[in-house]
């Protein structure tokens, strides 16, 4: 019995973590640090050749591995291939060791003897470094024709290569990289209302111009139909206390969404939360101050990721030199608050104080304006009864 029981409890604790750790590993559409986790499959090969196309764009986007290794190659292919050219002029005019010349012969390119010095030479051409043990003599037409193609397309890798490498390391998804989220999402009261708070903060003092937040929710609902749409999109208003759009972007901020009948959230609760299956997924646009350029900051919660009854600590102080202080220490963390259990029990709330206020508001301007006593009876006085003086 001892033995059953004990195998027992193993297994259920062992499928405990399994739940926990698929419900950890929970698969997003983006991720945590803003990268979209979708592929794409089944595509006509004709679509392929539009990457060819659009080779620039192509070549920006893809990996510094593989720009590193075009880099090389394009510089080691176009010596080595006029490399081969030089080494056929000469050949050609019987300028190698070993080729019989006659007394009067005259070379195409000197000290060209062989494929490795056809190959330094070509180097030589296409870098304009001119070591000086080799040079073009100027009799052979062939010759000189090669010599103004390479410079020509030495010139274009040149220039191809280095436009390449400068517009990835400006990219504008590497100033994102310093705007940050706060790790989790909380679900706290903010001025009288159910809010759901995120934190967001620019990490470096120059500003991003005319930001604008807004947030997407992605899950899979089924329409009247019965059809099923998977990661269908309702859009998420997000404010802060100065506005929604063009945002002083200068300290931290605090994003907050109010849940009210509108909201996708209405009908979630505490306990209801985390068995939800959803993605929120929160964007802010803006456009850098120092490159005048454009990019955008993404990431994402799920439902194990919002804290119901919670706020944010504060992060902002003054120093004693009138300086303002940003503690990143505090940025992610929260502390309990009181918070109702969902959003019906806060409008019940909220309706019955409303309704005690107002009782309350009555009984005080009738004690302001008296009350009618039914048993005081009004006697009607004559003019005659009147004694006057």
């Amino acid at each position: 019995m001892v033995s059953l029981s004990s195998s027992r409890m193993f297994q259920l604790l062992q499928s405990h973590i399994q739940s926990a750790g698929q419900q950890s590993h929970k698969t997003r559409l983006v991720s945590k640090d803003g990268h979209c986790n979708i592929e794409f499959s089944n595509i006509e090969h004709s679509n392929h050749c539009a990457y060819l196309v659009d080779f620039w764009t192509t070549f920006v986007e893809i990996r510094w591995r593989f720009v590193l290794f075009l880099f090389v190659a394009s510089f080691m292919g176009s010596w080595f291939i006029f490399g081969l050219l030089w080494y056929w002029i000469a050949k050609s005019n019987g300028d190698l060791t070993g080729q019989n010349r006659t007394a009067g012969h005259l070379y195409c390119v000197d000290n060209v003897n062989n494929l490795t010095t056809a190959f330094l030479y070509s180097l030589e051409t296409q870098t304009t470094i001119g070591y000086g043990g080799r040079s073009l003599t100027g009799h052979c037409a062939g010759a000189v024709a090669v010599l103004i193609i390479q410079s020509l397309i030495g010139m274009f890798i040149s220039c191809f290569m280095c436009g390449v490498i400068m517009a990835k390391i400006s990219l504008p998804k590497k100033r994102a990289k310093t705007v940050t989220f706060s790790d989790t999402a909380v679900v706290c009261l903010k001025k009288g209302s159910l809010c759901l708070l995120i934190r967001v903060a620019n990490l470096r003092k120059t500003l991003l111009i005319g930001s604008q937040i807004y947030g997407k929710l992605l899950r899979t609902t089924t329409t009247a139909d019965g059809e099923i749409v998977i990661l269908d999109q309702v859009d998420i208003d997000f404010t802060v206390d100065a506005g929604k759009d063009n945002l002083f972007f200068v300290c931290p901020l605090t994003l907050y969404h109010v849940i009210n009948r509108s909201s996708p959230f209405y009908e979630l609760s505490a306990d209801s939360l985390p068995q939800q299956d959803f993605e929120l997924v929160v964007f802010l646009d803006g456009t850098a101050e120092s490159t005048s350029s454009s990019c955008q900051v993404r990431t994402s919660y799920i439902p194990q990721e919002i804290q119901w009854g919670y706020s944010f600590l504060p992060i902002i102080s003054r120093t004693k030199t009138g300086k303002y202080s940003v503690d990143f220490s505090n940025f992610s963390k929260s502390v309990q608050v009181t918070t109702p259990h969902c959003v019906h029990c806060f409008e019940t709330d909220a309706d019955h104080r409303n309704h005690n206020s107002q009782n309350q508001e009555k009984l005080n301007n009738q004690q302001k304006l008296g009350i009618d006593n039914l048993g005081f009876q009004v006697i009607a006085i004559q003019d005659a009864l009147v004694t006057k003086m």
